[in-house]
Protein backbone atom coordinates (compact mmCIF):
# COMPACT_ATOMS: atom_id res chain seq x y z
CA UNK A 1 0.00 0.00 0.00
CA UNK A 2 1.45 3.42 -1.10
CA UNK A 3 1.10 6.48 1.30
CA UNK A 4 -1.46 9.07 0.33
CA UNK A 5 0.62 12.55 -1.08
CA UNK A 6 0.46 15.05 0.96
CA UNK A 7 -1.82 18.31 0.31
CA UNK A 8 0.46 21.09 -0.74
CA UNK A 9 -1.99 23.67 -0.79
CA UNK A 10 -1.81 26.15 1.59
CA UNK A 11 -4.51 26.53 4.63
CA UNK A 12 -7.06 29.33 3.59
CA UNK A 13 -7.78 32.04 6.08
CA UNK A 14 -10.84 31.82 7.64
CA UNK A 15 -13.62 34.23 6.21
CA UNK A 16 -14.04 37.18 8.25
CA UNK A 17 -17.95 37.59 9.25
CA UNK A 18 -17.56 41.25 9.53
CA UNK A 19 -16.18 42.39 6.47
CA UNK A 20 -19.76 43.02 4.57
CA UNK A 21 -20.34 45.65 7.31
CA UNK A 22 -21.63 48.79 5.98
CA UNK A 23 -22.50 52.16 7.32
CA UNK A 24 -26.31 52.52 8.30
CA UNK A 25 -27.17 55.96 9.92
CA UNK A 26 -26.08 58.09 12.99
CA UNK A 27 -27.95 58.61 15.80
CA UNK A 28 -27.71 61.68 18.40
CA UNK A 29 -30.20 60.03 20.59
CA UNK A 30 -31.94 57.20 20.98
CA UNK A 31 -35.12 57.91 19.63
CA UNK A 32 -33.29 58.30 16.24
CA UNK A 33 -32.06 54.31 16.02
CA UNK A 34 -33.61 51.60 14.45
CA UNK A 35 -36.02 49.68 15.78
CA UNK A 36 -34.95 47.29 18.19
CA UNK A 37 -35.73 44.20 16.83
CA UNK A 38 -32.69 42.24 15.88
CA UNK A 39 -28.77 41.74 17.67
CA UNK A 40 -26.66 44.14 18.17
CA UNK A 41 -22.64 44.33 19.45
CA UNK A 42 -21.79 47.53 20.71
CA UNK A 43 -18.14 49.11 20.79
CA UNK A 44 -17.11 51.46 23.72
CA UNK A 45 -14.16 52.91 25.09
CA UNK A 46 -12.25 55.96 26.03
CA UNK A 47 -11.92 58.61 23.07
CA UNK A 48 -8.05 57.25 22.37
CA UNK A 49 -8.28 53.82 22.79
CA UNK A 50 -8.50 53.18 19.23
CA UNK A 51 -12.15 52.29 18.42
CA UNK A 52 -12.37 53.39 14.95
CA UNK A 53 -9.32 51.61 13.86
CA UNK A 54 -10.14 48.57 15.86
CA UNK A 55 -13.24 48.64 14.32
CA UNK A 56 -12.21 49.54 10.19
CA UNK A 57 -9.58 46.56 10.90
CA UNK A 58 -11.62 43.83 12.63
CA UNK A 59 -14.36 44.52 9.09
CA UNK A 60 -10.91 44.70 6.72
CA UNK A 61 -12.50 48.20 5.91
CA UNK A 62 -10.13 50.98 6.44
CA UNK A 63 -12.85 53.63 5.91
CA UNK A 64 -15.92 52.16 7.80
CA UNK A 65 -15.51 53.90 10.78
CA UNK A 66 -13.61 57.39 10.64
CA UNK A 67 -10.61 58.11 12.36
CA UNK A 68 -9.36 61.00 13.65
CA UNK A 69 -6.25 62.66 14.58
CA UNK A 70 -8.28 64.46 17.34
CA UNK A 71 -9.96 62.18 20.28
CA UNK A 72 -13.38 62.57 20.93
CA UNK A 73 -14.32 63.30 17.49
CA UNK A 74 -16.98 60.43 17.29
CA UNK A 75 -19.90 61.92 19.05
CA UNK A 76 -23.02 60.14 17.74
CA UNK A 77 -23.87 56.59 18.08
CA UNK A 78 -23.08 55.31 14.46
CA UNK A 79 -24.50 52.22 13.40
CA UNK A 80 -23.54 49.74 10.73
CA UNK A 81 -25.28 46.85 8.69
CA UNK A 82 -23.54 43.50 9.19
CA UNK A 83 -26.56 41.77 7.34
CA UNK A 84 -30.53 42.24 7.31
CA UNK A 85 -30.21 40.21 10.60
CA UNK A 86 -27.21 42.02 12.30
CA UNK A 87 -25.50 45.32 13.39
CA UNK A 88 -22.43 46.81 14.71
CA UNK A 89 -22.74 49.82 16.93
CA UNK A 90 -19.83 52.48 17.33
CA UNK A 91 -20.69 54.25 20.60
CA UNK A 92 -19.44 58.14 21.67
CA UNK A 93 -15.61 57.74 23.24
CA UNK A 94 -15.95 59.08 26.65
CA UNK A 95 -13.48 60.44 28.79
CA UNK A 96 -12.22 63.41 26.70
CA UNK A 97 -10.86 65.57 28.32
CA UNK A 98 -10.77 68.72 26.51
CA UNK A 99 -14.46 68.23 25.50
CA UNK A 100 -16.58 70.97 27.38
CA UNK A 101 -18.38 69.15 30.44
CA UNK A 102 -22.16 69.49 29.25
CA UNK A 103 -20.91 67.66 26.07
CA UNK A 104 -18.33 65.28 28.12
CA UNK A 105 -21.74 64.63 30.49
CA UNK A 106 -24.06 64.06 26.89
CA UNK A 107 -22.03 61.82 25.67
CA UNK A 108 -21.88 59.64 28.32
CA UNK A 109 -25.77 59.98 29.20
CA UNK A 110 -26.35 58.88 25.77
CA UNK A 111 -23.67 55.91 26.09
CA UNK A 112 -24.66 55.18 29.22
CA UNK A 113 -28.82 54.98 28.31
CA UNK A 114 -27.75 52.99 25.28
CA UNK A 115 -26.77 49.96 27.51
CA UNK A 116 -29.18 50.46 29.50
CA UNK A 117 -32.16 50.97 27.13
CA UNK A 118 -31.45 48.98 24.32
CA UNK A 119 -33.44 45.73 24.17
CA UNK A 120 -31.30 44.15 21.37
CA UNK A 121 -28.05 44.85 22.88
CA UNK A 122 -26.53 41.08 23.22
CA UNK A 123 -22.79 41.88 23.80
CA UNK A 124 -20.61 44.64 24.47
CA UNK A 125 -16.98 45.10 23.06
CA UNK A 126 -15.12 47.97 25.58
CA UNK A 127 -11.50 49.15 24.29
CA UNK A 128 -8.91 49.96 26.61
CA UNK A 129 -5.44 50.96 26.15
CA UNK A 130 -3.19 47.80 27.69
CA UNK A 131 -1.20 50.25 28.65
CA UNK A 132 -3.47 51.80 30.99
CA UNK A 133 -6.48 49.45 31.27
CA UNK A 134 -9.95 49.79 33.97
CA UNK A 135 -9.59 53.88 34.04
CA UNK A 136 -12.56 55.08 36.09
CA UNK A 137 -14.60 55.30 33.34
CA UNK A 138 -13.81 51.84 32.03
CA UNK A 139 -14.79 50.65 35.55
CA UNK A 140 -18.22 52.56 35.17
CA UNK A 141 -19.34 51.12 31.77
CA UNK A 142 -18.67 47.74 33.24
CA UNK A 143 -20.56 48.26 36.34
CA UNK A 144 -23.27 49.35 33.82
CA UNK A 145 -22.96 46.13 31.45
CA UNK A 146 -22.93 44.14 34.72
CA UNK A 147 -26.17 45.99 35.66
CA UNK A 148 -28.22 45.40 32.95
CA UNK A 149 -26.80 41.63 32.12
CA UNK A 150 -24.66 43.10 29.02
CA UNK A 151 -21.63 40.33 28.23
CA UNK A 152 -18.50 41.86 28.12
CA UNK A 153 -15.23 41.84 25.76
CA UNK A 154 -12.43 43.85 26.61
CA UNK A 155 -9.89 44.31 23.84
CA UNK A 156 -6.80 45.20 25.60
CA UNK A 157 -5.21 47.76 22.42
CA UNK A 158 -2.43 49.07 21.07
CA UNK A 159 -0.74 45.84 22.37
CA UNK A 160 2.18 46.27 19.78
CA UNK A 161 3.24 49.74 22.26
CA UNK A 162 4.37 47.34 25.09
CA UNK A 163 6.59 43.96 25.05
CA UNK A 164 5.30 40.67 24.79
CA UNK A 165 5.82 40.33 28.34
CA UNK A 166 4.73 43.24 29.60
CA UNK A 167 1.55 43.00 27.71
CA UNK A 168 0.96 39.46 29.43
CA UNK A 169 1.06 40.91 32.34
CA UNK A 170 -1.30 43.46 31.64
CA UNK A 171 -3.30 40.90 30.28
CA UNK A 172 -3.04 38.69 33.38
CA UNK A 173 -3.85 41.92 35.80
CA UNK A 174 -6.55 42.64 33.93
CA UNK A 175 -8.14 39.05 33.86
CA UNK A 176 -7.27 38.87 37.78
CA UNK A 177 -9.01 42.15 38.37
CA UNK A 178 -12.55 41.13 35.99
CA UNK A 179 -12.41 37.76 37.95
CA UNK A 180 -12.86 39.94 41.17
CA UNK A 181 -15.74 41.90 39.89
CA UNK A 182 -19.34 40.93 39.11
CA UNK A 183 -20.89 40.65 35.79
CA UNK A 184 -19.88 38.55 32.40
CA UNK A 185 -16.51 39.89 31.08
CA UNK A 186 -13.01 38.50 29.41
CA UNK A 187 -10.32 39.96 27.76
CA UNK A 188 -7.67 39.28 25.08
CA UNK A 189 -4.53 41.84 23.47
CA UNK A 190 -5.38 43.66 20.70
CA UNK A 191 -3.48 45.51 17.99
CA UNK A 192 -5.36 47.60 14.96
CA UNK A 193 -1.24 48.21 13.70
CA UNK A 194 0.11 44.21 13.92
CA UNK A 195 -3.26 42.31 13.65
CA UNK A 196 -2.61 40.76 17.04
CA UNK A 197 -5.50 39.31 18.31
CA UNK A 198 -7.88 39.88 15.64
CA UNK A 199 -9.47 36.56 14.90
CA UNK A 200 -10.06 35.92 18.79
CA UNK A 201 -11.96 39.16 18.48
CA UNK A 202 -14.04 38.17 15.44
CA UNK A 203 -14.90 34.78 16.51
CA UNK A 204 -15.84 36.45 20.22
CA UNK A 205 -18.17 39.08 18.32
CA UNK A 206 -19.64 36.31 15.50
CA UNK A 207 -20.48 33.82 18.50
CA UNK A 208 -22.55 36.42 20.13
CA UNK A 209 -24.40 37.40 17.00
CA UNK A 210 -24.35 33.78 15.65
CA UNK A 211 -25.17 31.63 18.82
CA UNK A 212 -24.99 27.74 18.46
CA UNK A 213 -28.63 26.14 18.35
CA UNK A 214 -29.70 24.69 21.70
CA UNK A 215 -32.71 22.74 19.26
Amino acid sequence: MTDKPHSTTPAQPAANPLRGACFLRSAAKLAQLPPDAIPEVAFAGRSNAGKSSALNRLCDQRGLARVSNTPGRTQLINLFALTDETRLVDLPGYGFAKAPPDTRRTWEALVGQYVAQRRNLIGLVVLMDVRRPLQPLDVQMLEWAHAHVRPVHILLTKADKLSRSAALRALENTRNSLAARPGEASAQLFSSLSGQGLEQARDQIDAWLHPPSTS
